[in-house]
């Protein structure tokens, strides 16, 4: 069993808040300051090692990351919860967790669904790279069609 799935099994088997918030206080997980407070949170493709997309967590998205074992993020645009791939279906199954020495960033290791993070229709959300000239040069494949998939 996966250490998500068996964090989200021990969570749902207890006082949810209770055991976050002794979750956090033991472990020094992600310093949440406030509900409010936003942690960037590195994607990352569990098999490849490719850095995926940069995005953002409160405590409500920690918690129901953990509880599910799926990518939510907090999105500020929209400036609500963001379960990743609602719209698009490229979800991501959260394989592994860690949160770097000051507590204030998250590294989710994941398994991509769908092969693609970016809502551009790339793999990664890093698919342009700047050149020496300071232009800039796509290095990624387009996997879909966002104009086909987020049909407004």
């Amino acid at each position: 069993m996966s250490y998500v799935r068996s964090l989200a099994n021990t969570i749902r088997n207890r006082s949810h808040l209770f055991f976050i918030e002794r979750i956090e206080t033991l472990t020094n997980a992600p310093n949440f300051k406030t509900n409010e407070h936003l942690l960037p949170v590195v994607a990352q493709d569990i098999a490849t090692g490719k850095v995926l997309m940069l995005a953002y967590m409160n405590r409500a998205a920690w918690d129901e990351t953990l509880a599910s074992g799926k990518a939510v993020y907090y999105s500020r645009s929209r400036e609500r919860l963001w379960r990743k791939g609602e719209e698009s279906g490229n979800i991501q199954h959260v394989r592994e967790i860690y949160v770097d020495c000051d507590a204030d960033t998250i590294l989710l290791k994941v398994e991509q669904v769908g092969g693609a993070a970016c809502h551009e229709g790339y793999e990664s959300c890093f698919f342009r790279q700047v050149e020496q000239d300071g232009s800039f040069k796509v290095v990624g494949k387009r996997v879909f069609d966002p104009d086909e998939v987020y049909k407004k």
